[in-house]
C-alpha cells in the first residue's frame, strides 16, 4: 500500500440514540501513515462516530471499507485483533489492577495454564520504555496521577499490532514534556505507516502533527481539507457556524472589595504548605501550575473532599468548619472536579437526577418525599439555561458528549446557588464554542456576586478570563498575580522557578 493509498473509509453512516441523531449520512477517509484530525463542537458526534468504528456502538446505517473490505467489528477487541485501537476521552482503566494488568487485560499471556505475570511484566516495561514515563509495570492504577494514567492508556493502545490508531483529547491531562513525547511517537508511528484519527479541542496541537482535517457540525459531515489548504478562522466558522472574532467574552463583572472567601494558613502536610489567599466579589481567581502543583488537592481540600491539617475558611467573612463536602455545600461552597465521570456525574442517572442531586431539600416535602414536579420544573430551567443538547430530561448523562456532562454538573451547582464555585479545568475536552458560553457563564456568575475560582493549565485561558492568579509549584504559592499586568512568560517562571525561559505559541515550555 502507497503512503497515500487510502487505508480505511466509512460512507453514509447514520446513528441514532434515543430520539437523539447523532450522525447523519457521515463520511470519513482515511489514507495510510497520515494523521487525521476530526474537528467539531461537543456533540458533533466524532467519538460516535469512531465507536461505530471499532465496535462499540452498531451504524443504523452505512459502511466501513478497511484495507479494500467490508467490515462490521463486533466488538472493541475485534476491531484491535484487526489492527485499530482507541484511546477513549475518558480514562477506560481498572483503577485496583497493576499496569501491565490493564496493559493486557483479557489478553495475558499465558503459560503451563496460568497466567505468566513475568512476561506480562516484561512486555509491558518494554511498552512503557516508549514513553520513557516512571511508571513501574507492578504500580496499581489507582495509585497514579491523572496524567500517568493517560499514558498508560497509550501504552495499552499500542500494545497491539495497531494499524489505525484513534486518540480521542489525549493530551488533555498530559504535560507539555509529556505532549512533546506523544507527538514524538507519533511522528515515529506515522514513519511505520500508521494512521492515526486525532481528536481534539485544542486546537494550536494540530499545526504541529496533523496532515489532513475533516470538520462536523450537528452530526453532519461539512468538510474536509489537507490541513495546510484551511486557516484555524476557517475551522472554527465552519464547525460552530459562525465566527468567533474574540476566544473569550468582554467582562461584565466589577470588582468590588467585599471579600466572599478567605483561606487563612490552610495546610495538609506533605501536600501543600499553609496558603493564604482572599477572594473578592465580582472575581475571577486562577490557579495554576504544573502538574504536581497540588492545585487539585487544595481545591479538594477546601471542599471537605481532603483533611486539613490547619488553617481556617471564612465564608462571608463568618469562620466555618469544613469537615467533609456536606459541610462545604451547607456553607455554600461547590466543587467542579475535572473529572467530571468520577466525581462530577452519575452517568447511569437521568439528567434531572443529577441536576437536582445536591439539593434534594429543595425538591422534597417536609417528610422527604421527593417531588417530581419540583425536579421537573429545574431540570427544565437548568436545561435551557445551560442550552444542555438533549430530547428530554430523562437522557441519561452517560449519552451526553463531554461538554454537556460538563454543562449538567454546572447546572446541578447553580440551582443548589453556592456562593463559592471551585472550577477544576472546567473547559478541558470541551470545543470553542461551548468554551466560549462556559466563560460567558463564569462572567455572569462573579457579576451575580458568586465568588469563582477556576483552576487551568491553559494559560491563555488564565490570562483571558481571571482578573488574578495563584502560581503554585510543589505545594507552595509563588506568585499572586494580576493577570492584566502579567504575561505567559512571567507565569511560568513562577510555575518553574526557571529564569529567561521561552515560552512557546501553545502556552507552554519550549
Amino acid at each position: 500500500m502507497s503512503p497515500n493509498e487510502i487505508l480505511l473509509t466509512m460512507r453514509h453512516i447514520s446513528k441514532g440514540f434515543a430520539g437523539v441523531q447523532a450522525l447523519k449520512d457521515v463520511q470519513l477517509t482515511l489514507r495510510k501513515g497520515e494523521v487525521h484530525a476530526l474537528m467539531g463542537e461537543n456533540g458533533a458526534g466524532k467519538s460516535t462516530l469512531m465507536k461505530c468504528m471499532i465496535g462499540v456502538y452498531q451504524a443504523d446505517e452505512g459502511e466501513i471499507i478497511y484495507k479494500g473490505e467490508k467490515v462490521n467489528f463486533s466488538s472493541v477487541l475485534d476491531a484491535q485483533h484487526a489492527g485499530i485501537s482507541m484511546i477513549f476521552q475518558e480514562l477506560n482503566l481498572i483503577p485496583h489492577l497493576t499496569v501491565a494488568e490493564n496493559i493486557f487485560f483479557a489478553r495475558e499471556p499465558i503459560h503451563l495454564g496460568m497466567v505468566d505475570k513475568q512476561k506480562m511484566i516484561k512486555e509491558s516495561a518494554k511498552i512503557l520504555s516508549l514513553f520513557d514515563i516512571d511508571v513501574s509495570p507492578t504500580d496499581e492504577v489507582r495509585t497514579l496521577p491523572v496524567a500517568k494514567q493517560q499514558m498508560v492508556e497509550i501504552a495499552k493502545a499500542l500494545s497491539f499490532d495497531v494499524e489505525v490508531l484513534i486518540m480521542d483529547e489525549p493530551t488533555s491531562a498530559l504535560t507539555e514534556k509529556e505532549i512533546d513525547k506523544l507527538f514524538e511517537l507519533v511522528n515515529k508511528l506515522k514513519d511505520k505507516g500508521v494512521s492515526i484519527v486525532y481528536i481534539s479541542h485544542r486546537m494550536e496541537e494540530l499545526k504541529r502533527i496533523c496532515d489532513h482535517i475533516t470538520i462536523f457540525r450537528d452530526g453532519t459531515y461539512v468538510s474536509d481539507h489537507p490541513f495546510k489548504e484551511i486557516t484555524m478562522d476557517e475551522i472554527i466558522t465552519k464547525m460552530v457556524g459562525r465566527s468567533l472574532d474574540n476566544h473569550f467574552p468582554p467582562k461584565t463583572a466589577v470588582i468590588e472589595d467585599d471579600i466572599i472567601l478567605s483561606i487563612m494558613n490552610a495546610e495538609r502536610y506533605g501536600v501543600f504548605e499553609p496558603l493564604n489567599f482572599d477572594l473578592r466579589k465580582g472575581e475571577i481567581l486562577g490557579i495554576t501550575g504544573l502538574v504536581g502543583a497540588k492545585r487539585t488537592e487544595l481545591a479538594r481540600a477546601i471542599f471537605g473532599a481532603d483533611p486539613l491539617d490547619g488553617g481556617e475558611i471564612y465564608v462571608h467573612h463568618k469562620k466555618v468548619s469544613i469537615k467533609d463536602p456536606s459541610d462545604a455545600i451547607k456553607a455554600g461552597i461547590a466543587y467542579l472536579s475535572e473529572d467530571r465521570k468520577l466525581n462530577g456525574v452519575a452517568v447511569r442517572m437521568t439528567i434531572r437526577e443529577n441536576i437536582t442531586m445536591a439539593s434534594l431539600d429543595k425538591v422534597s416535602n417536609q417528610i422527604g418525599v421527593i417531588s417530581y414536579t419540583d425536579e421537573e420544573k429545574a431540570s427544565k430551567t437548568f436545561i435551557d439555561k445551560m442550552e444542555i443538547k438533549t430530547p428530554t430530561i430523562e437522557q441519561l448523562v452517560n449519552n451526553l458528549s463531554g461538554g454537556n456532562q460538563q454543562k449538567v454538573v454546572i447546572g446541578k451547582w447553580l440551582f443548589r446557588e453556592a456562593t463559592v464555585m471551585i472550577f477544576d479545568e472546567p473547559t478541558r475536552g470541551i470545543d470553542v464554542g461551548a468554551k466560549y458560553a462556559i466563560y460567558q457563564l463564569l462572567d455572569e456568575l462573579a457579576a451575580n456576586g458568586v465568588g469563582v475560582i477556576m483552576i487551568s493549565s491553559e494559560l491563555p485561558e488564565i490570562l483571558g478570563i481571571s482578573d488574578r492568579v495563584i502560581v503554585m509549584r510543589e505545594g507552595r504559592m509563588t506568585g499572586m498575580l494580576e493577570t492584566k499586568k502579567t504575561n505567559q512568560e512571567e507565569i511560568m517562571h513562577y510555575a518553574t522557578g526557571v529564569k529567561n525561559m521561552f515560552v512557546n505559541e501553545y502556552g507552554g515550555l519550549k
